[in-house]
């Protein structure tokens, strides 16, 4: 192993400016197993994919649309 490693010359983290904030949120069960099956089906741990859908909603700026029975 060496004493110094020169990272003069190394790419920038591209994913730098996506900082992410830990929090905690309720979510329920259904939900929760939703997304790990398609985990598993996909191989993308399931907190990245609900992130990955919020995000998408997010950028697309979509509306909620709720309707109570």
């Amino acid at each position: 192993m060496k004493e110094e490693y020169d990272f003069s010359q190394a790419r920038k983290n591209p994913y730098s400016k996506k900082l992410k904030k830990q929090i905690t949120i309720n979510i329920d069960t259904d939900t929760i197993d939703y997304f790990k099956s398609q985990s598993e089906f996909s191989g993308i741990p399931y907190q990245t994919l609900i992130n990955l859908y919020l995000s998408d909603c997010a950028e697309q700026k979509k509306q909620l649309q709720i309707h109570w029975n």
